[in-house]
Order: C-alpha cells, then structure tokens, then sequence
C-alpha cells in the first residue's frame, strides 16, 4: 500500500485520552487495524473501544543503532525556527521529518511526523508540556549542545550528552539521533518514547508510554501503557495530572510464552515476526473502577459501552463541563440542598430514577434490608446525599463528586439522582448565619418588617403612578404595555437601543419578519445582546405579544433567553442574550466540520429544549419552525432554541389547533398542506430533518448533488438505511464511522420523526429517551408507507 492510502487509514485512528502503540507496517492488514478513532495510534487503544487490533510483536533491535543507516547528517551550527509552515529535517527516504508543528496560536510544538501523508501524524515529541512561543529556535550548536531556546534564549528543551556532538540524523526509522565524530549514537528519540513505539525501537523494562490530553494538547494526558519487571504490558489510568498510575483495566499477559527476556531483563527480546490478535475487554466502563479517580468519564458523569463504542453522559440536572473534554466530567445545573441547621429544604427535592447505573466505590453509608421508599427519605433528610442506588433491599449513599458511574444492563438495581423539584440554577440563598436562635428570630423579624414597609411604600408609588397617569394625561394606555406589564422583562426605550447597537449597523441574521443585530448594553451581563427588530408586517404585533409572553415565562438551559423588549410607537424589539457561536447552520455547514461528539451533544439539547416546550413549560408551545437557523450556540456550543416568534400558544387542556402555514421549506410537515390540525408533531418531523442534517453535515436539499438521489437528505438517508449502507452518509467522517453503532440508531431515530402520519412520529420525551440510550429504537417503516393523497 502506497504511503498516501495508508495515511489516510492512519487518520482513522484520531483522538486523545487513548494510550496505544503504533508498529506500523504498509501492509493491507492496517486497513482493518486502523478503523479506530483514536490518535495514539493502535494496538493497545484505550478506553471504550479498547480494541486491541493488533498486539504486535516489537522487532528485535540492537539497543544502540549505529551510522549504518541512510541518514542525512546535520552538522553543527544547524538550527531550525518555529514559525508557520517553517523548514525542517526529513530522513532520506522523506517519511519523517524532524521540526517544529504549530499546535495552537503562536504554540509550536518539536516534534518528529510521517510526512508523505496528509495528515503529518506525530510519533515523537520534546516538549508537550512547555509549548514553544512564534521565533523559538532548535540548534546543534558549535560546541555541540542541542537545546530548544524561547525569542530570548531562555531554554525550554535540551539534551545532555557525555561527550560533544559532532552530527545530528534523522533516520529512516524515524529515530532522531546525536553522533560523536566516531559515530557513536550518544542520544536518540527511541529511547525516550512519548506515545508511539516505531518498528525498530526497543523497550527497556520498565518503560511507559503516556497519551497526550486532547488533539491539539499534546501535554501528558490521563492513561498510561507500561512494560512492567515482570515482562507483562499494561493499561493504566493515571491520577492526573501526574503519571502515578490508579487503576489497570487491561494487560497483554503474553509474557512467558512467545517471548524472551534478556539475561539483564531489562530488555524485551521479541521475534522478528509479526502477529495480529484481537482483544476486546467485556465492558471498559466497569474495566475502570479504582477506588478515586473520575472513572472511564470523569466524575459526576456516567459511562455506557454498547459493545463497540463507549460514550460519555452527565445525569438528568447536570451538564458536561468541557464539550472539548468529557474527562473533565458533569456539573450540577442546580443550588444543593442546604446543610443549615436553621432550614430543612427536603421538601423543595426529588429524584430522577436512572435503572441500570450505579456510581460504584463511593458510598458513604450502606444499610440493609430497607425499602425503596425508606432509602429514599433517608437520602432527602441527608443534606450530604446527592444520589443514592438502591439493589435488592439494599440502599447506599452516596456524595459528591460522584465517580466510576456506568450503565450496565447486567445491573438490577437502579440510582436515585437527587435534584431540585424546580430545577432551577437560579435559586440562592442568604448567608445569615446568627449565632443563637433569639438572634435568629431578631433578624428575621428584621427582615419580615423591612420587607413589609418597602412593599407598603411600593404599592403607594404604584398607586400614585397610575393615578397620575389617568388623571393627568390623555394618553391611552398602550396595549402591549398593559400585556407585559406583570412580567420580570426589562423595557427598552428605542434610543437606548439604537445607541446601544450603533445605529443598528452589526447585522447577526434575519429572516421574513425580523432583522437581528449586535448589541452592547452595560446594565446587562456580560454587555453583550442581540437586538431583533420585528417588521411591520400584518401579523407583526400578534408576533410580538406570542414571543414576549411564551417567552418570558420559559426558562431552561436549551432555549434562548429573553432578557427585555421596546414597544414604541411603530417600534417592535426584542433583545436576547448573545449567542458567540452564531447559528447551528454556520456551525454545520461552513467551515470546519464540527466533532461527531459536538453534534450528538447538539442533538440532544435541542431535542430537551423542544420537550420543555411541549410538555414541561407553563403554557404548551409548539415552535412551528425548527431549523438549524432557529438553532443557536453559546461559549460552550450549547444549544439553544431560538425565534419562538411563529410559535403558536395552546391552552393547557388544548392538543390541537389550526392556524395560517408556518415555517420553512423542507422542514415543513404534510399536515400543514392537508389542512389538518396542527399538533406538536409538527416540531417532531422538524426535528427529525435537523437530526439527519447533524448526522451528515449537510442541508436537507441539494440541487448541487452529482447523484439526484441524493438531492432529499432524508430519502437518501433512508435508502441507506434499507440498504445497509449507512456508512455512505458519513463517508467523510472517521469519528462517525467509528460510532456507526450510534449513527444508525440515530438515523432510525430522525426516519420515525419524519413519518407521514403524525400519531406514527414520536413524542419528543420518547425522542430524548431514546437520543440518551434509555428507550430501545425500533426499525421504522417505509417513509412511503403512511403516505396518502393531499
């Protein structure tokens, strides 16, 4: 196989956390050993899919390698400088190359790379830990010293040698080496491995290997692959940030077979033949269980192996800390039961039943046999206790942080997550603390009598507001005033925001009824806004009077918020947070494709964001336009559901309305063409549109197709569904071909979502179900099956 074909198997193997070794060989086999995701390269591929494609066999080498090989001397006074696209050392051959990668703005890493692939995959690295700045430089210096130097000479890397280097080589083996005048090896990159082993390189017992943290973090990261005293390889997870290592969930245990160990055993002397196996652990997120550490996902988060794949998920009522890093766990999106002895707030939580998941070695009390209902109330009186797992009459506490959690099907018990009943992050509470309880009384009648005299001298303001108005002046009440007068919005003058915006210059967006623009107002947090201006179209007020009251009365992390309005004269605005990452459209469609991870994440916030909408908010609403337009992200690339401007408000008892055709072309359910009522159905075969545009990274119609079969996403998506070929829709995405599991379950998902007939689409509480792995996904029927005459 030519270097480039194999270059772009090696791409499969793309992504961090992972502690493997490469041994690579252009052979055919790599197609099949390179189909992970991960970059570490393989062999040992760690967690979740710990998938060992092949425990290779190191070939026996010398210890010290000599001149012998085709090298391209560097004589001394050579250097190189870190700056983009910058010159480097390549071996003869010109498969490695020796020199500097930009990893980050102005952050250069020294490093060894294949480089007759496009992807330039690191093998080797001086100084993961320390980046090096723009215009720091590399040098075998005259008197023979090699050392990376910052803009000012101060050193970042350096080797030390007993004796004076007379020439450097980068080697056909991909073996960075410094050579006495007699060619003596003095140092070589081999034998200070990072997170790659090349064909050729020895291993001295005891060595290790530790991955680097994220894809353009090459600082060490959390797993660590060692060859121990006693000849075995091993997987670790380590207790970063050092290198100590906490808990071993995988080892070859090849040794005393196959292998020799050296008369000094500090030498693994492995046969010069190759040999491929395949190991796959029963289940990596159990394989991880240490008694600290955040498990296979980071604490407070639970994992779930499917077989194949493992995946990261945080509780109902918490949230992912780092989308970019899901080591780094799940937060709680809500204030924790107080401990004040003054208060009891037991009554103001409850808990989320999650079967099947426990978060294991962190109980701090265990009681047997109790009830259910007994386990439950003992958690709700514990103000510590923010989970507890109940199995068979068995109940167990547990406190923060939570860790080791999974999903395992195999367990019978279940895990009973406290939260707060509203689940609100808004709620705070006061930090009087009196010592003794007569002051406590004191300063709450403080506080009840101060409180009494400022509402009492509100409502006389009030009072004389109104009487002053009606009395005074000839103006009529405005009806959209009097409409948002009871609601926690700010009101905007007109001028107020025509300064704040300059004059509305900054455009972010518009569509058929409004134009959106950036805003800066110091009185909000963060300063930051967008300022929608509605135009004065038919339906404009009626427009107006549906976003401000539905959406000042929901609130919730995946629906964009409404902080104030104007209704001035002809004027109509609406000012929201600010969105930095703009919409789920330029996030999906221009650029850079977005993570596979990233998607999902997206997925299924927008899918909770439509089911607070429909289900969970004070009035029932149906969006009537989802699209990844109406979908916007924040700093973290949360979702957040936007322009409830078409929405069309129910009454609590209501399912069903009629009203005028909404929303947009390909998103748009039969039912509006049909003349038939309008349920919140109509948002589900939205949803299901968006779904697989996420899935595939492309809209839902394309005249630009080569094959016309391909023009309706969701038709394509379906024939490839039928076909078994679902690897087509993400033929350019390596992440999701590895998580193909998932990309079918995901697909079948969006096909229910679009079925013709609404009662046969799902609810959008089955569609979050299933998106997060609780609720098994059926095969859908044909998406013609349902159809009928319009």
């Amino acid at each position: 196989m030519e270097a480039m074909d194999w270059g772009r198997e090696l791409q499969r193997v793309s992504f961090v956390n992972r502690t493997c070794v490469f041994f690579g060989q252009r052979s055919c086999w790599l197609q099949s050993l390179c189909k992970q995701k991960y970059k570490l390269f393989f062999a040992w591929i760690f967690p979740w899919k710990v998938l060992l494609h092949g425990l290779i066999y190191l070939l026996h080498s010398a210890s010290k390698l000599t001149v012998s090989q085709a090298s391209k001397n560097i004589s001394l006074g050579s250097s190189l400088t870190a700056v983009e696209n910058g010159s480097f050392w390549s071996s003869p051959s010109g498969d490695f190359a020796f020199g500097f990668r930009k990893i980050e703005k102005d952050g250069f890493l020294l490093a060894i790379w294949f480089n007759k692939i496009p992807e330039k995959t690191i093998v080797w690295s001086a100084n993961g830990q320390n980046l090096a700045p723009k215009g720091s430089r590399v040098e075998l210096t005259s008197d023979g010293s090699f050392q990376l130097i910052d803009p000012i000479t101060k050193e970042i890397w350096s080797v030390s040698t007993r004796v004076e280097v007379s020439y450097a080589a980068m080697l056909d083996t991909g073996n960075f080496a410094l050579f006495t005048e007699t060619s003596e090896n003095l140092w070589q990159s081999f034998d200070h491995p990072t997170d790659t082993i090349l064909p050729g390189q020895v291993l001295h017992q005891p060595a290790q290997l530790v991955s680097h943290l994220l894809p353009n973090n090459h600082s060490k990261g959390r797993f660590l692959f060692a060859l121990q005293y006693d000849g075995d390889f091993v997987l670790y997870a380590t207790d970063f940030p050092t290198d100590s290592v906490n808990s071993a969930y995988w080892s070859t245990r090849v040794f005393g077979r196959d292998i020799s160990v050296g008369s000094n055993s500090s030498t693994r002397n492995l046969p010069m033949a190759w040999s491929i196996l395949s190991v796959m652990p029963a289940n990596i997120c159990n394989g991880i269980n240490g008694r600290i550490g955040g498990g296979a996902c980071g604490f407070n988060s639970y994992c779930n192996f499917n077989g194949t794949n493992k995946s990261c998920h945080c509780p109902i009522g918490y949230s992912i800390i780092d989308p970019n890093d899901v080591m780094k766990g799940c937060k709680q999106n809500f204030v924790l039961q107080s401990c004040d002895e003054t208060s009891s707030e037991a009554h103001l939580f409850d808990f989320i039943e999650m079967p099947h998941i426990d978060w294991s070695n962190c109980d701090y009390e265990y009681f047997k046999p109790v009830s259910e209902d007994w386990c439950r109330q003992a958690c709700l009186e514990d103000c510590l206790c923010v989970a507890a797992s109940f199995n068979d009459g068995a109940c167990s506490k547990k406190n923060l942080p939570l860790f080791n959690g999974r999903f395992d099907s195999s367990f019978p018990g279940k895990s009973l997550v406290k939260i707060r009943k509203d689940n609100s992050s808004t709620l705070v509470r006061g930090d009087i603390n009196p010592k003794n309880g007569k002051s406590k009384l004191f300063v709450i009648g403080l506080i009840l009598l101060g409180s009494s005299v400022f509402l009492i001298l509100l409502l006389v303001v009030a009072v004389c507001g109104v009487l002053y108005w009606f009395c005074c002046t000839n103006q009529k009440v405005p009806k959209t005033s009097r409409f948002v007068s009871n609601m926690t919005l700010r009101s905007f003058t007109y001028e107020e925001l025509m300064e704040g915006t300059n004059g509305f210059t900054e455009e972010l967006g518009r569509g058929a009824f409004s134009t959106v623009y950036k805003g800066v107002l110091p009185d909000i947090p963060g300063n930051l806004v967008a300022v929608k201006k509605l135009k004065m179209v038919n339906e404009s007020e009626k427009e107006f009077e549906a976003e401000v009251s539905a959406i000042g009365q929901t609130h919730h992390r995946n629906l964009m918020q409404l902080l104030g309005f104007c209704n001035e004269g002809e004027h109509r605005l609406l000012v929201y947070e600010f969105m930095s990452k703009g919409t789920l459209a330029s996030f999906l469609f221009e650029g850079k494709r977005p993570s596979w991870y990233q998607r999902v994440q997206i997925a299924i916030g927008t899918a909770k964001g439509l089911l607070y909408l429909h289900e969970e908010c004070k009035s029932q609403i149906i969006h009537c336009d989802i699209k990844p337009q109406n979908v916007l992200l924040d700093d973290s690339y949360t979702a957040k559901i936007s322009d409830l401007g078409l929405a069309k408000l129910l009454k609590i008892d209501q399912t069903v309305t009629t009203t005028a055709i909404r929303g947009t072309k390909g998103y748009v359910a039969a039912e509006w063409f049909k003349n038939k009522p309008i349920t919140m159905k109509v948002d589900v075969y939205s949803f299901g549109v968006l779904l697989v545009e996420l899935i595939c990274c492309r809209k839902s119609f394309d005249v630009n197709v080569e094959d016309e079969n391909k023009m309706v996403l969701i038709d394509w998506a379906y024939d490839c569904f039928h076909h078994r070929r679902l690897d087509l829709l993400v033929e350019e995405d390596k992440e999701a071909q590895i998580d193909i599991r998932s990309v079918e379950e995901y697909v079948k998902i969006g096909i229910w979502c679009v079925q013709e007939d609404p009662s046969a689409r799902p609810s959008m509480k089955q569609v979050v179900q299933m998106l997060e792995g609780f609720m098994d996904v059926p095969n859908p029927p044909n998406l013609a099956s349902f159809a009928s005459e319009c």
